[in-house]
């Protein structure tokens, strides 16, 4: 089966109380060009794919006013990182506490091959 893809733009400039639409950059006056030019290469700017119909509708949504159905990724990797605890010391001390008996087990087994080694190479 083939597939469509259609490619098309549509450019929301509002300024005050008017909302004007435009099909592309060409399409928009000289002045809006220059200030539109200029609040996109700013760090607030973002690029926003629509691929079907529900992404239209939350552009609507959106110059609506109204709240997003979208989950933004950036936001939950933010509050998923701010949710994550910090190790409680009860864990930091069963941490060091299982260090510690690790090395208490092998500290006699260095020890008695050291002795060893020292022995056999003697004799």
């Amino acid at each position: 089966m083939a597939h469509l893809t259609a490619r098309s733009s549509t450019i929301f400039i509002a300024t005050g109380r008017d909302t004007r639409v435009y099909r592309s950059v060409e399409d928009v006056p000289p002045e809006l060009r220059q200030k539109l030019v200029s609040c996109t290469r700013g760090i607030n700017s973002a690029t926003i794919l629509i691929a079907d119909k529900h992404g239209r509708e939350e552009l609507v949504r959106s110059l609506q006013g109204r709240p997003s159905e979208v989950e933004c990724r950036l936001v939950e990797t933010i509050r998923s990182r701010q949710a994550e605890p910090e190790p409680s010391e009860r864990e930091k001390k069963s941490r060091l506490q299982s260090l510690r008996t690790i090395l208490e087990l092998l500290l006699p087994v260095a020890v008695g091959a050291s002795l060893w080694f020292f022995i056999e190479s003697h004799f």
